[in-house]
């Protein structure tokens, strides 16, 4: 047997004969996904070892029939043009489209619509060819299709289709859930999986076999590459490869470092390139070219990340958006030391020469099997004979850790990259992970904490997680690490971050609960808040420009350009779970605008520049803010280091508390006094100017000011704190994650706002009108007194500043009826103008909800002051719930407004039937209400209950049963703590040793 083959892998022999002329000629249906041109270059190696033993293969595809032609010649290759699927939709060489991908001409109109069409046809076909077997490279309904003609069927890749479209849904919205369900669905048809090194999680398939890397062989030497080039053995070389689609790129001759040489692929014939770039023919063999080449300059996908591993070429990247293969491939590359990420705005800007440099100081070292085509092959063949294959069927782990990570996937944030959790591990054959470690190390009490390092000012307050991200901190000495493991590449990064014999101060600014009040916060409404335990800390250290320890980019860049500046480096633990860059690094003098600092447009399209660092706004955005709101200045180099375990996407202030942790950590470094009240207010404008998300301020309010086991009563006018509320003893707040991903900058909770503010726009126009016909009027059943009065009541509400200043009752007696449902944007800004909201914009096409909206925020400061005041009442059954029946009406209200959610409404619902459900106990109910919370349209729900045992179990049993419904086990949010005002902030140092 070939030692490269797995044990599960015959030797290669015709089918069913043993003298190397095929028993009988077998046909083969591949069909061939047209994403890209890697899928077909791996197809082309099975393919050609399939007609080298004799068989036929017909092959159905999109690509191009000479991407086929050109590699292989024979009588036994039948190219038939089909569209089957369509991939994903690019608008450029590194963004993906994921509502094109799955809507409009795409995925739904190529695959969903006709879909009853294509089963029909591809069977009638499968059959009039005699196929043997359908192999699928990863076209979803030809598995369904070769199940309905009766033929066996089998995939080959790396990654399937309702992975990868599971990310976008959540960009693209709910109604394309199903396109998810119904790919899978199809897979489900298939009998077993060819699965490749790099690969993602693919719970549908139930079988699996791994197979080699499959590669594209070399057919010259690299010396004879280089001499029909024209390019000296001993110049420095780099193969510019961002797949088939022309960027249009200008490339600068400064951006290679002299003496070097950079191969182009895929350029158009209108492109120009610098003397030091050549343009490859179209016809080029890229595998060839790559040998030849020192390093590679490009995109991650499975063609080039097999090729530069097999060729050992040092590889370059630049991240894609929404590219959810990237980060397993990327994985792959790292653990092999094959790769290195170039930050986009340094690739966009021609900062090259630090990254190429820096390549060739790596080692790859996969030295692993790369007879993947062959193998493959082998594998096809014994099945199409009836042979079973040895697979590693997926054992209950396995497809579980799938699933959950496909989950995971399907309730991202847009714009935060798909995650890989830590235990999720690739092949082991593979590629040598390691196992999953179970981490039993205790956290450090407060004293031990202490020992590495002096707490200058400020006190842990017995908070665990502080003592743990100490804990953390004193893991990273100065340029090595304790760990002798690989270290992931933000603690790398981190562990260069700071000058440990000097100062680093710490801020801690936890998320919070949305026990009440909401959306209604931007319309002026008292809200009640609770800090949650999890938080976020931020460690901040400032140097002179000329002392601050520099990234190699970053110094490369400065001697570049115009020596030692100010800059800002930046580490975000966790990003390593996220397909997001784990650092980001920008000179301060990007912020200013000559002696000014930039515009907040300008700095939204600077963080837009790059989507895998745009999570760097709610960081470096907090500078921006202080220099433009409070004129300070930046002259000193600054070092932050983020770590948050607040949640994305769940609707608990993840944003909110990683801007008032750095802001915190900032100001206390610079010395700058800033109150609570005043940073909860200079971070919204963070929010609403610099990341461009329209929330309100309660959020940053509740992270500052809060205090633990209180609710911070504030009436957002624009942030006035009422008192802190003491949450009485027998009363109890959870938060329940619904799974589905929450972002106030979504489209949703955006909308609403507008529809909130166009209503107040028509109240304060119609006030305007009743006083005008009000002065004229001589009604005599009305007293002038009562007369004067009400024209005093109606000029209040024609100049309200905050729609919640507007009682119910005035609303239902004088503006209600005139509220119309909906308004197009344009009919309101013919008739009113504008809707006078400085952060959101009305889209003149679009048709908003006006009734709910403006509804909703009038009703529901009535119902937080109610729910206030009941707080204090006595302690009674009655009291509990009169307060969960305020909590349901405010969650209906939202649901009104069209914010709701099926998992929010869901667990709502088991809320009311663990209330009202009759047990064998002679007792009362335990919980009594929920509601959704903060921006809606997913995240949490807030819980409200008795504070006892049997509370904590029925909050237990809701989430076994929201699991059992959704496949989903919501995460519970249980605690307090206080927010970044109380907590104040450390100045440490760390011990001489």
């Amino acid at each position: 047997m070939d030692p490269e083959l797995p044990a599960s892998s015959p030797a290669m022999s015709t089918a069913g004969g043993t003298d190397g002329a095929p028993e009988r000629r077998l046909v083969f249906a591949f069909y061939l996904t047209g994403h890209g041109f890697g899928h077909a270059t791996r197809a082309i190696e099975v393919v050609r070892h399939l007609i080298a033993a004799g068989h036929e293969v017909h092959v159905s595809t999109a690509v191009p029939e000479f991407v086929f032609t050109a590699e292989l010649r024979s009588p036994g290759l039948h190219v038939r043009k089909v569209l089957l699927d369509c991939g994903a939709v690019q608008s450029d060489p590194l963004t993906v489209d994921p509502l094109a991908s799955l809507e409009k001409v795409q995925y739904h109109q190529t695959a969903v619509v006709p879909r009853e069409s294509i089963l029909r046809t591809e069977a009638e076909w499968l059959r009039s060819v005699k196929a043997d077997l359908v192999v699928s490279d990863v076209v979803p309904v030809v598995c369904r299709a070769a199940a309905d003609a009766g033929i066996r069927s089998v995939c080959i890749g790396n990654f399937s289709w309702d992975s990868i479209y599971a990310e976008y849904i959540m960009a693209a919205g709910y109604p394309h859930r199903s396109i998810v369900w119904q790919i899978a669905e199809d897979y489900s048809n298939c009998e077993t999986l060819l699965r490749l090194p790099g690969y993602c999680p693919m719970p549908a398939f139930r079988d699996v076999t791994d197979v080699p890397l499959v590669v594209r062989g070399l057919r010259k030497s690299r010396s004879e590459v280089r001499k029909d080039l024209g390019i000296a053995e001993s110049t420095k070389v780099v193969i510019f490869n961002f797949g088939g689609q022309p960027a249009g790129w200008k490339l600068k001759q400064e951006w290679l470092p002299d003496g070097w040489i950079c191969l182009v692929c895929g350029a158009s014939d209108s492109q120009e390139v610098p003397p030091n770039f050549i343009k490859l023919e179209k016809d080029t063999y890229t595998p060839d070219v790559m040998a030849a080449s020192d390093c590679m300059l490009g995109k991650i996908g499975y063609g080039t990340a097999s090729e530069a591993l097999a060729y050992k070429l040092p590889f370059v990247f630049v991240r894609r958006d929404y590219f959810n293969e990237e980060p397993f491939l990327r994985n792959l590359l790292e653990h092999h030391q094959s790769s290195i990420e170039m930050i986009r705005r340094d690739f966009l800007a021609g900062h090259w020469k630090p990254y190429l440099l820096r390549a060739l100081t790596l080692q790859p070292s996969y030295d692993g099997p790369t007879n993947g085509g062959q193998v493959a092959a082998r594998i096809l063949q014994d099945i199409a004979v009836g042979k079973k294959c040895a697979s590693d069927k997926f054992n209950g782990a396995r497809r579980l850790q799938d699933a959950i990570v496909l989950g995971y996937q399907l309730q991202r944030t847009p714009g935060k990259d798909v995650g890989i959790p830590d235990w999720y591990s690739l092949n082991g054959t593979e590629i040598g992970a390691h196992p999953i470690i179970e981490n039993t190390e205790k956290i450090k009490t407060a004293e031990s904490c202490c020992e590495d390092f002096e707490i200058l000012h400020g006190d842990l307050q017995g908070l665990t997680d502080t003592m743990a991200f100490l804990k953390s901190l004193s893991g990273l000495t100065g340029n090595e690490l304790k760990d002798s493991e690989v270290q992931s590449r933000e603690r790398t990064a981190a562990s260069v971050l700071f000058d440990w014999e000097r100062e680093i101060y710490v801020a801690r600014a936890p998320g919070r609960l949305d026990v009440m009040g909401g959306i209604a916060d931007y319309s002026g409404s008292l809200v009640l808040q609770m800090p949650l335990r999890e938080a976020c800390h931020v460690a901040v250290q400032r140097n002179h420009p000329s002392k601050q320890k520099l990234w190699k980019h970053v110094q490369a860049r400065q001697l570049e350009n115009t020596g030692v500046v100010p800059v800002v480096q930046i580490v975000s633990f966790g990003s390593e779970l996220s397909n997001r860059a784990p650092t980001f690094d920008m000179d301060l003098s990007d912020f200013m605008d000559g002696d000014k600092p930039i515009s907040y447009e300008k700095a939204r399209e600077f963080f837009c520049q790059d989507p895998s660092q745009k999570w760097a706004a709610y960081v470096s955005g907090t500078i921006l803010i202080l220099m433009t709101e409070l004129g300070v200045q930046f002259t000193d180099s600054m070092s932050i280091l983020v770590s948050s375990a607040v949640p994305e996407g769940k609707g608990v202030s993840s944003s909110a508390s990683v801007e008032v942790a750095t802001m915190s950590a900032i100001a206390a470094a610079y010395g700058l006094n800033v109150t609570p009240r005043d940073l909860a207010l200079l971070c919204q404008k963070v929010e609403n100017h610099v990341v461009g998300a329209p929330c309100g301020v309660m959020d940053q309010m509740a992270s500052a000011c809060g205090e633990a086991n209180k609710l911070l009563a504030m009436v957002c006018q624009p942030a006035e704190v009422k008192e802190l509320v003491m949450i009485p003893s027998h009363i109890r707040f959870w938060g329940l994650d619904s799974g589905i991903r929450h972002s106030v900058g979504g489209g949703d909770y955006g909308s609403v706002r507008v529809g909130t503010y166009m209503g107040r726009k028509m109240i304060k126009c119609a006030a305007s009108d009743l006083v005008s016909v009000s002065s004229t009027s001589d009604a005599p059943a009305q007293s002038d007194d009562y007369k004067e009065k009400g024209r005093d009541v109606l000029k209040s509400e024609a100049s309200m500043e905050y729609l919640c200043k507007l009682p119910p009752h005035r609303y239902e007696a004088a503006y209600s009826k005139d509220i119309p449902e909906t308004i197009t944007g344009d009919a309101f800004l013919e008739k009113y103008g504008d809707h006078d909201d400085m952060v959101t914009v009305i889209d003149p096409k679009r048709s908003y909800s006006v009734k709910a909206p403006t509804r909703h925020p009038i009703y529901e400061n009535f119902r937080v002051e109610t729910f206030k005041a009941l707080l204090t009442a006595a302690n009674t059954d009655e009291q509990l719930s009169a307060l969960g029946e305020l909590m349901y009406q405010c969650h209906y209200s939202y649901n009104a407004c069209g914010l709701g959610s099926d998992g929010t409404d869901r667990l709502v619902n088991l809320v009311q039937e663990m209330q009202h459900r009759k047990t064998p106990e002679n007792g009362g109910p335990n919980l009594y209400g929920a509601k959704i919370t903060g921006g809606g349209s997913g995240g949490s729900v807030c819980v409200i209950g008795k504070n006892c045992l049997q509370s904590a179990e029925e909050i237990a049993e809701i989430q076994q049963r929201y699991k059992a419904a959704t496949g989903y086990q919501p995460i519970v949010f249980d605690g307090s703590s206080p927010g970044a005002g109380k907590f104040g902030y450390l100045k440490i140092r760390r011990r001489l040793i």
